[in-house]
């Protein structure tokens, strides 16, 4: 297998986006607003910084918001489907956009100058103090320390470029192995693991399709496949079956705080669109997988985890599931927004869930709204209603 490893400068500026294609699949324009290009502060002129920024997109740019007041600090105009990940600091965003991932002040609400040019950007992963971006045209996965976004200048980083170009995924832990997807445009089939000194050490190829990741407790990685999961611990990969012959489970949520990933769980392979009801629970340290049936479907941006480790799920009900990850147990239900349905096609809108801390914020794009919610109390702490529709939605998160 071809395959070159380098660590190098990454350069590129940034460009005005004016065509619009689709960007890689997981699973208006009035308003304030400016250039697409914002032109290089003064100090005179440079805004008020952001306090914990969250970064909405919208059809045709981007929403910077106060994390804690939700209050409307800029617009920022961006043609084409722009997909929105924290970078890694409490400062930045990564957006990708049609020309690769670009990097976003929030907390100025200003694009820099750094970029990591490539058609069809993909997976932004986040972990032990490294940020990983897999650019699913070229194959190429790049890593860099958030902490050298500072400034706005291009970070050195790692870079290996996968044998075939596909839709992957990459993550880096905390010994300096990096885990990264295999594949072609036309099939996934599993990973290999690079030592610090980018030298294979591990395979495995028993992960068709495989999608997405999540990291456990105790630095253990877990890949999605069409037959369960993939898990990376201790130096070894280990297969979690599923109970049922085909289940995709190519969305996945983990948190430091537990060993348990949260997982999609989807059965029908021939499906236009599956609208589950049931999600996994994928116990690393057994390596066993748990089904749990909520009672409602839930979308791909419907999972996240909460600062203690639980999970979390939006219903189509409109209903936050706060579950126990260990028991399965629902323990709470937090009505956060109104009944909806999961669209056929994955980019358009529908309620995103995104967590930073205690706080789960939900969009209600029927509505033009954005809550924010308490975990702890399960009360709404403020709502904001937007001049148009949400997208994707994200925010600065400092650290993994």
């Amino acid at each position: 297998m071809n395959r070159s490893t380098r660590a190098r400068l990454l350069t590129g500026t940034a460009l005005a986006l004016t065509a619009s294609m689709a960007l890689t699949a997981c699973g208006g324009g009035d308003g304030a607003s400016s250039d697409a290009e914002p032109k290089k502060q003064t100090k005179s002129s440079e805004p008020t910084a952001v306090e914990s920024p969250l970064v909405a997109s919208y059809d045709g740019g981007l929403y910077v918001l106060d994390g804690e007041t939700l209050k409307l600090a800029k617009t920022v105009e961006l043609p084409g489907f722009n997909r929105v990940n924290p970078a890694g600091d409490k400062d930045h965003v990564i957006v990708s956009t049609d020309s690769g991932f670009r990097v976003f002040d929030a907390a100025r609400q200003t694009f820099t100058d750094a970029e990591f040019k490539g058609t069809k950007p993909g997976h932004v992963v986040r972990h032990g103090g490294r940020t990983v971006l897999f650019t699913d045209g070229t194959g190429e996965v790049d890593v860099f320390d958030p902490a050298d976004l500072a400034g706005g200048k291009q970070p050195e980083g790692r870079s290996y470029t996968s044998a075939e170009p596909h839709h992957g995924v990459a993550i880096e832990l905390a010994d300096g192995e990096l885990v990264t997807t295999l594949g072609t445009e036309e099939k996934r089939t599993g990973a290999l693991v690079l030592d610090k000194n980018d030298k294979e050490i591990a395979r495995a190829e028993n992960c068709p399709g495989v999608h997405g990741e999540a990291a456990a407790q105790g630095d253990v990685v877990g890949l999605g496949c069409e037959d369960g999961v993939l898990l990376y611990k201790n130096g070894k990969f280990t297969k979690v079956d599923a109970p049922d012959d085909y289940a995709r489970t190519g969305n996945q949520a983990g948190s430091d705080a537990s060993p348990i990933l949260l997982g999609d769980y989807k059965t029908d392979p021939d499906a236009e669109l599956e609208r589950p009801t049931r999600i996994s629970l994928i116990d690393t340290r057994p390596a066993k997988m748990k089904l749990v049936d909520l009672g409602t479907s839930y979308s791909f941006r419907s999972l996240a985890r909460g600062p203690h480790g639980e999970a979390l799920v939006l219903g189509t009900n409109g209903v936050l599931h706060v579950i126990d990850p260990e028991t399965g147990k629902v323990e709470k239900k937090i009505e956060a927004v109104g009944d909806w349905t999961e669209p056929l096609d994955w980019q358009q809108p529908r309620p995103t869930l995104f967590v930073r801390d205690h706080t789960a914020y939900v969009s209600e794009p029927g509505k033009r709204q954005l809550h924010a919610f308490d975990l702890d109390s399960g009360e709404k702490l403020t709502s904001v209603t937007l001049p148009k529709a949400t997208n994707e939605l994200s925010g600065t998160v400092d650290g993994h």
